[in-house]
């Protein structure tokens, strides 16, 4: 099997087309996934890697706000179009469009900035977490399980995940409630290039945050009549911290209506440091068949 590590640093791995009117043009290749749709996470980090590709390197990213537009294909390309929308002094801003088949499934804008000082202030972190090393990792809670998805789950994810209190792969337990937290680190040794662990954390930002609509009203992802799609993503980075070392996801959700929920995320490092802030509004339904709807 694939190093899934590797598997990921790979779709982050842009080929410049060198293609110049008025956009900037790059290609990367999509995961394979058991559902056949390409993972949010992914396109997410790979249309900050073709943004970051067209900025002074000097500048960093701060903020991105994206839709996801229609389903990707996993066993397509992703192709990447980057608008320079902005250099002024301090700022940049990028609009990055990814297409399948000349038709986009992603559109993003993002902002960058050169590093400088200012106020500091951070919401502290929850002080009465378990530690990671005290909770089961996704390959022990999943191992009982022989279905190739929960394999897929288990073994080609490129992120450790551990649940607090526990997973929902298969029950919601405890009380229905609307928050959650989750460790999450990559598998091993990254890069160290900060943009690296800056795209890590955006592909690996996608992967729960909707889990605590879902807790609340005790669905689980075996639920064979759940219908779930990301709609919109947006994610701020504070500080930097690295991808590979534990890092503290809590998530709430303060609103589900209309077939939606929203959910709010802040990571921390271990010190305690607010690294960034993530939220996103996804479709959530059950229990009858969904309509047509975009695939995060």
């Amino acid at each position: 099997m694939p190093d899934p590590l590797a598997g990921f640093l790979t779709t982050l791995d842009l080929v410049d087309t060198g293609a110049r009117t008025t956009e900037d043009i790059f290609t990367g290749p999509s995961q394979w996934m058991p559902n056949g749709r390409v993972f949010g996470g992914q396109v997410l980090a790979q249309a900050l890697v073709a943004a970051i590709r067209t900025v002074d390197p000097a500048r960093v990213v701060h903020s991105l706000h994206g839709y996801f537009l229609r389903p990707g294909d996993a066993t397509a390309a992703v192709t990447f179009a980057v608008d320079r929308l902005h250099d002024g002094r301090s700022f940049s801003t990028r609009r990055t469009q990814a297409y399948q088949n000349g038709v986009p499934i992603l559109s993003v804008i993002l902002s960058f900035q050169i590093e400088d000082e200012g106020f500091e202030h951070q919401v502290e972190m929850p002080g009465d977490i378990a530690d990671p090393e005290s909770l089961p990792s996704a390959v022990e809670s999943l191992a009982v399980v022989d279905h190739p998805i929960a394999r897929a789950w288990a073994e080609e994810r490129a992120f450790d995940m551990r649940h607090v209190p526990s997973p929902i792969y298969f029950t919601v337990d405890g009380d229905r409630v609307a928050h959650q937290a989750v460790w999450i680190k990559a598998l091993g040794r990254l890069p160290d290039d900060p943009n690296i662990h800056r795209a890590a954390l955006a592909y690996a930002s996608d992967y729960t945050i909707l889990e605590p609509v879902m807790r609340r009203h005790g669905m689980s992802w075996a639920r064979p009549d759940l219908k779930m799609a990301s709609l919109d993503h947006a994610m701020w980075w504070h500080r930097f911290a690295r991808a590979d070392e534990w890092l503290l996801y809590t998530q709430r959700s303060p609103s589900a209506s209309g077939g939606r929920g929203l959910s709010l995320g802040e990571i921390y490092d271990r010190d305690g440091r607010l690294i960034a802030s993530v939220a996103q509004e996804g479709m959530v339904r059950a229990g009858r068949p969904a309509p047509g709807a975009p695939q995060g």
